[in-house]
């Protein structure tokens, strides 16, 4: 099992908490691409992502992917769905390889959920989610295709020089051909130079220039 008090979530936890908590959690193993959850299933598990990049979406009535978020590790996934008791509002899928800690929520509401840390800390999750969700709104309303792709790549090189070009245009909502344009267009300012398979980021400041 991972080392659970590596989470922000049970750092504050005694060393019988922890013991409790592995008895009641498994760690799945994911390929990139698998789906761990759909939009629309009920959750039975609390989960965690301990490894890997996984990407929130929804899908429009056309059948478009709408990117609402990426995770990291460690990060709570989708725990509003679990407190609320109702199915995931959205599809979760592996950008890499990764892993999840599922947590039988059941048995964790009704023995740690009492612990006035865990609590105010799940409030803290659910709140920095609820402001990266305006931010994903206001990117979609406010910036422009360019001023989009060039706030990903100042936020996010590594994530640009390793997904597919048609991954970061799902990830921003633009069209493949758009990224292509704006990918042309920062080369020529002198903000990218392409070495090898991969751009890599020259002119920084240039590139913030674009999106502040």
């Amino acid at each position: 099992m991972e080392n659970l008090k590596d989470f922000y979530l049970f750092k504050n936890l005694t060393s019988q908490q922890i013991d409790r908590l592995k008895e009641i959690s498994t760690i799945k193993e994911y390929k990139r691409g698998a789906i761990p959850f759909y939009e629309g299933e009920k959750p039975k598990d609390l989960i965690i992502l301990s490894s890997g990049l996984l990407q929130i979406f929804k899908t429009d009535h056309k059948g478009n992917r709408v990117v609402l978020h990426i995770f990291y590790p460690y990060s709570l996934i989708a725990e509003i769905a679990n407190f609320e008791n109702i199915p995931y509002p959205a599809t979760g899928e592996f950008l890499t390889d990764g892993k999840l800690i599922h947590i039988d929520y059941k048995i964790f509401e009704k023995e740690f959920l009492k612990n006035s840390e865990i609590a105010f800390t799940i409030i803290k999750s659910l709140s920095n989610k609820i402001r990266h969700l305006e931010h994903v709104i206001t990117n979609d309303i406010i910036l422009s295709s360019t001023a989009r792709v060039a706030k990903f790549i100042y936020e996010h090189e590594e994530e640009f020089q390793k997904f597919k070009k048609n991954e970061v245009a799902m990830l921003l909502n633009i069209t493949p051909e758009t990224l292509s344009r704006i990918i042309a267009k920062l080369k020529k300012l002198n903000i990218l130079q392409k070495e090898g398979n991969i751009y890599k980021v020259v002119n920084k400041e240039g590139l913030k220039s674009l999106f502040e």
